[in-house]
């Protein structure tokens, strides 16, 4: 596995992004004080309009139906989590996906993460940044650790999943899955938090409590992800080329 699991940058085409110029609402000084004017006659109509009496009561009942209904519990979508619940157990839905790789940066694996359009939060140890993915709906694992050994060619990765709690791990490179790997052979070279992830005994939030680098994919757009690659080669640390 060792010989086999070797992980190395490919490279890709320059990439820039429209720029994104948001329009500017503003209001002009006649708008607003036309606004308030509207609302201030509102108000003074309606004081006008009231019998002391009855309005009061009815607006006591009216606040108080409107104070019940603000302190009312929200009710949990409890057939939303009952369907995922289930969709896991039958294994339609993974219960948790990582993919492993031996790149040291978190950004990095962020990075190249971003420019294969996977949606994941990318957590670094010394053993290698590991990613763990977002969607977890029928082949979505299997198709990420596909497009992130096509996009950068070259890189190996390992794709464990746990499915109705059966783990399975497999070797990706170009794209295409290869040597598969049984429990405890993958998590005697992994950090150890990926055995307590795919058990879930532990999650991102506490990782991150225990003073883990989590970094999303969503942090980088495409040009920040090729910066943050350039950051990486030794073109973007400033070597000299002939």
């Amino acid at each position: 596995m060792a010989d086999d699991f070797k992980g190395r940058g490919g490279s890709s085409d320059d990439f820039k992004s429209d720029d994104f110029n948001p329009d500017d609402a503003h209001f002009s000084d006649e708008e607003l004080e036309a606004a308030l004017a509207g609302f201030e006659k509102e108000f003074a109509d309606a004081d006008a309009s009231e019998d002391a009496g009855a309005n009061e009561n009815s607006s006591a009942n009216d606040d108080s139906i409107s104070s019940h209904d603000s302190d009312a519990p929200e009710v949990p979508d409890v057939e939303a989590g009952f369907d995922d619940e289930l969709q896991g157990l039958i294994g339609n839905k993974a219960k948790v996906a990582v993919i492993i790789t031996q790149l040291a940066s978190a950004d990095l694996l962020a990075a190249f993460c971003q420019l294969s359009d996977i949606s994941a939060k990318c957590v670094a140890s010394k053993e290698g940044a590991v990613a763990v993915l977002d969607n977890l709906n029928g082949d979505g694992p299997e198709a990420a650790a596909k497009d992130l050994t096509t996009v950068v060619s070259g890189m190996a990765v390992v794709l464990a999943v746990n499915r109705a709690d059966k783990l399975e791990a497999n070797l990706y490179l170009h794209g295409k899955p290869g040597e598969s790997f049984v429990p405890p052979v993958l998590f005697s070279s992994t950090a150890p938090f990926v055995e307590d992830l795919m058990l879930g005994i532990t999650n991102l939030d506490a990782l991150q409590s225990q003073g883990f680098a989590v970094t999303p994919t969503s942090k980088f757009d495409r040009d920040a992800a090729f910066q943050v690659i350039a950051q990486h080669t030794k073109f973007g640390r400033g070597a000299r080329t002939e």
